[in-house]
């Protein structure tokens, strides 16, 4: 067959146009990929109602939009394969683009290897293009327009590659199997998570740039995982509280404050789960200071209602709503209803800022230290084996590890500073605190020499030589 003249040229515009329109289908095929990830059914519903709300629009034009949205809620609804159904193209296209030209050189006769090198240069090109326009980065700055004004050529090509809808589970709405362990997540929460995991791999390029403060890098990282925490991964557990009855008067009250350090103490009834409210040192200091007939009252005139939550609750939501409510401290409540502990708005602070330590917060000491004549200072967490070492003593508590944990054990309930204890002829007393949470810090140790014979396993607790009344159950803030 004979070709005249002018037919190389007509077929070689032909290809060079085709050529050109694969490369525009592939960057449009990249941009939906990158848009489809980010769009949700709730935007989509708003943009509904902001269509039909528009009086400036005919009605033609609303129904051109809406339909353009349903498709769009169409695609989304398997977004997954919709993803699969835009790589593909996007693959297909670059690799058509390096064949067209080949072809356009092997019709001007050109050698085998000028073709191949000529197609080859081409999807080198038309990849370089890509990674310059940079489609996928305006799809997810803009990822409901680009999905609504690409819909139709979209929806094509779903169609055209129903192969990419194989591997997802039986509702067809879930996408790939791979993600079977998520199908419990809505469509909102897949999005967040997966905008949280870039958000952290921005921060993680941020900081290996070393342009940018690890210490920053590091609040922002806790930021972007309060979501991940649960209220009760930062409480204070029910059983390191510190809790005063309702009956206990408020000269009681204050002497527990100065005591613990704390300045919100819960009150209870028969136990912890029979919560009155929470006694406020401020209400109690109100109370008293110009009348001092007031300190024989009884605490519960001056408790407040504490601020309930769930144990399960994201610390990003607790932070929120003790913002919105002026509460510095919740109750938190399990799921039977039963107390499971206390957090302050501190606790969800220092999720991002680290440890908080005031000015009355004493660090404690790593190493015990001797203090006089067979008289130890230990830090609470002192292991058992360093104080039957010291005074080689065997204490026999399996059940227990630390000196700390021996003191509570004794007593009963957990310590607070001026508590005492005697057992196997030694004498544990708490006399310092540390950090925010005032739990006892430092407990001396020394052998407890008592008129008639040696105490064993007695406790009782020291106050300005005077009794604690009230009742300083296991429990603190």
């Amino acid at each position: 067959m004979e070709y005249s003249s002018t037919t190389p040229i007509a077929i070689t515009v032909i290809l060079v146009l085709v050529a050109a329109l694969f490369v525009w289908l592939s960057l449009t095929m990249a941009a939906a990929e990158g848009a489809v990830a980010r769009v949700t059914r709730a935007s989509l519903n708003n943009l509904i109602l902001e269509v039909q709300t528009d009086s400036e629009a005919s009605q033609f034009l609303k129904m051109k939009k809406i339909d353009k949205i349903h498709r769009v809620q169409r695609l989304i609804a398997d977004r997954y394969a919709t993803a699969g159904s835009c790589a593909f193209f996007r693959i297909a296209c670059n690799v058509l683009d390096g064949v067209l030209v080949s072809s356009i050189a092997s019709l001007w006769g050109a050698e085998l290897w000028i073709e191949l090198l000529s197609g080859f240069l081409v999807a080198i090109i038309v990849a370089v293009v890509s990674v310059l326009v940079r489609p996928r980065t305006a799809g997810m700055a803009k990822p409901v327009g680009i999905m609504i004004s690409n819909s139709r050529i979209v929806s094509l090509a779903t169609k055209l590659t129903p192969f990419a809808r194989i591997g997802g589970d039986k509702s067809g709405s879930k996408g790939p199997g791979r993600r079977s362990k998520d199908s419990d997540l809505s469509d909102d929460e897949e999005l967040e998570k997966i905008q949280l995991e870039q958000g952290k791999a921005a921060i993680d390029r941020l900081v290996e740039s070393n342009d940018f403060d690890p210490e920053v890098s590091e609040m922002l990282r806790n930021v972007l995982t309060l979501s991940d925490t649960l209220t009760r991964e930062i409480m204070v557990p029910r059983t390191d509280m510190i809790c005063m009855e309702r009956d206990s008067t408020l000269s009681s009250a204050l002497k527990l404050f100065s005591r613990s350090g704390f300045s919100r103490v819960p009150v209870i009834g028969e136990d912890v789960d029979d919560l009155i409210g929470v006694a406020y040192l401020k209400d109690a200091v109100r109370a008293t200071a110009f009348n001092p007939a007031a300190m024989e009252r009884a605490v519960e005139s001056i408790v407040r209602q504490p601020l309930l939550v769930p144990e399960s609750k994201p610390v990003d939501d607790l932070f929120h709503e003790m913002q919105r409510s002026r509460q510095h401290v919740a109750v938190v409540v399990d799921e039977y209803g039963g107390i499971a502990g206390m957090v302050t708005i501190e606790d969800a602070i220092e999720q991002i800022v680290g440890e908080l330590e005031d000015e009355h917060d004493r660090t404690q000491r790593t190493e015990p230290e001797k203090i006089g004549d067979n008289k130890w200072k230990m830090p609470a967490r002192t292991p058992i084996a360093d104080l039957e070492e010291i005074f080689e003593i065997d204490i026999d508590e399996d059940d227990v590890d630390t000196v700390y944990g021996l003191l509570t054990k004794i007593l009963g309930r957990v310590p607070i500073v001026g508590a005492s204890a005697v057992t196997r002829g030694l004498r544990l007393t708490a006399v310092d605190s540390a950090g925010r949470r005032k739990k006892v810090s430092t407990i001396v140790v020394e052998p407890a020499h008592v008129e008639g014979g040696e105490e064993n396993n007695k406790t009782h607790e020291e106050t300005d030589g005077e009794p604690v009344e009230g009742d300083d159950t296991a429990s603190k803030e």
